[in-house]
């Protein structure tokens, strides 16, 4: 359950989270964690769980060590407005070296990636996606830790990925599948 603290006050106070609000309100407040907001509903998004960060954050790694060589910005967790009314916030979002970025990302992101946690469905992740897609995010990757597997999300749908390396045509950036799921075998 997100609580909510206003940034207004000098001292904040967690709240229940309200069920509607503004776009200025939601700009100017912080949930824990931190939460989409969706034609002024507020909405929870699944985090927490152990395979669900442990996969985020190997992928935040390799992005992340490769951010030079590959020209990108890695931004997890940040707010992305796909649409006047609508913030999404991906659990990776990458952007191209270059771009003029402000506090909420605007511009759409060369990459989203989100990471499915057990109480997620692909029913259920899709409207976020499509959100991705009619901002123009020319990337989706959606990877799901339970079962190993990462899928593809274009204007026809999901798409297994059966490679063993993720690539973006036209950049350095290369993901070995494998790596990244490597991460929740070794204990």
């Amino acid at each position: 359950m997100a609580t909510l603290t206003t940034t207004r006050e000098l001292v904040s106070a967690e709240e229940p989270v309200p069920a509607t609000m503004t776009v200025d309100q939601y700009l100017s407040s912080m949930f824990h964690p931190d939460c989409d907001f969706v034609d002024g509903r507020i909405e929870e998004r699944n985090v927490g769980e152990y395979e669900h960060s442990r996969v985020q954050g190997m992928l935040i790694r390799i992005f992340g060590n490769q951010e030079q060589e590959w020209r990108v910005v890695t931004a997890p967790e940040c707010r992305l407005q796909v649409v006047a009314e609508r913030f999404r916030i991906p659990d990776v979002m990458v952007l191209r070296r270059g771009t003029k970025f402000t506090r909420v990302i605007r511009e759409a992101p060369l990459l989203c990636i989100e990471v499915l946690s057990p109480e997620d469905t692909w029913t259920r992740i899709r409207e976020r996606l499509n959100d991705y897609l009619a901002m123009g995010v020319e990337h989706i990757w959606c990877f799901e830790p339970e079962a190993r597997e990462v899928r593809r999300y274009t204007a026809e749908g999901f798409v297994r990925v059966t490679e063993p390396e993720m690539t973006i045509e036209g950049t350095e950036v290369r993901i070995n599948v494998a790596e990244v799921f490597s991460i929740l075998d070794e204990e």
